[in-house]
């Protein structure tokens, strides 16, 4: 296992990770139709983008190591700080990767589109797959990219991504997974395909453990992405297509923070995203960081079960502080 420097075709934004502790505030959204948007973050996080990444070409894990991860599960956990991956299973192994899809629709949001830009709900926003994680937009709804971002990546609302799909490059969200595949090279995913902006299943959409590192440390160079992962929850008025307004509150579906879920001793999760259908499995990104505020990206895919998975991960993340 090596590391090498690949730089990023898109501009670099490398900031450290503040090494106090957390506090949860209230937080105001900047872009907003109306004044009632707020959630709960960590005040002293800030977003840590790497230019130079590690390489994984096959399974590792320290010399003294005892993890064991799920047979059929695919994981990796990478040093930011030191370009090193500490520990990878399965990684160059194609999987269904569910919401973590939403990682990638947000990259491309935020590069091509602009938080204050507001998006209009047309019929390409429903969602009609049993059981799928939504918001119940309607059509001729209006909210701004940036409440439709924290719906996105906070709650994971599958309609929220066909309206950004939708609005950002044309009425039928093609081109923009086609923008989703196109950035996707750029990065250097080049075992991922994209399908859909959401996630849902479909036979030809796929990434890897090891592409799913990548796409995520090219997102944390927005500072909006950084911010929204670490929130736990989320309210947001926006307006409905007869003029009138909506209320919505969310909380985070991601375990670690919502605190269903506790990190290893020395260990801070700062945020990440989860994902889950019957094909993938169960999946979940973070970012987190040591004692020392270094940061540390871990990823686990196709686990078997949420109980199983997170499980998993707080082994994973032990190996961050030995």
């Amino acid at each position: 296992m090596r590391c090498t420097s690949k730089r990023i075709s898109c501009c670099v934004l490398v900031l450290a990770v503040l090494l106090t502790g957390c506090k949860g505030v209230s937080y105001s959204a900047k872009y907003s139709i109306d004044e009632s948007v707020s959630g709960k973050r960590d005040e002293n996080v800030y977003p840590t983008f790497a230019s130079d990444l590690c390489v994984a070409d096959e399974d590792k894990k320290p010399e003294d190591s005892k993890l064991e991860i799920s047979d059929k599960a695919s994981a990796g956990l990478f040093d930011l700080t030191r370009k090193e991956t500490i520990y990878a299973k399965n990684i160059n192994l194609r999987v269904m990767p569910a919401s973590l899809t939403k990682v990638m629709t947000a990259y491309v949001a935020l590069k091509y589109g602009s938080l204050d830009d507001v998006l209009t709900a047309n019929s390409d926003v429903y969602v009609n797959e049993s059981g799928a994680q939504k918001v119940n937009v309607k059509e001729g709804d209006k909210m701004t990219l940036d409440q439709a971002l924290h719906l996105l990546l906070i709650y994971s609302a599958n309609d929220i991504a066909n309206l950004i799909a939708s609005n950002i490059t044309g009425p039928s969200g093609e081109d923009f997974v086609t923008l989703m595949n196109q950035e996707a090279k750029n990065i250097g995913a080049t075992n991922s395909h994209f399908e859909n902006p959401h996630g849902l299943t479909s036979d030809e959409h796929y990434v890897t453990a090891y592409d799913m590192y990548l796409i995520f440390n090219a997102a944390m160079q927005y500072d909006t992405f950084s911010e929204i992962i670490n929130m736990t929850e989320y309210t947001t008025t926006y307006q409905d297509g007869k003029g009138g307004t909506k209320d919505i509150s969310v909380k985070n579906t991601n375990g670690f923070l919502s605190g269903a879920k506790s990190a290893p001793k020395g260990v801070t999760v700062i945020g990440g995203k989860t994902g889950t259908t019957n094909a993938a499995g169960h999946c979940l990104i973070l970012l987190a960081r040591d004692v020392n505020g270094d940061p540390y990206i871990s990823v686990i895919m196709r686990d078997e079960d949420a109980g199983v998975l997170y499980t998993d991960m707080a082994r994973l993340l032990e190996e961050i502080v030995g």
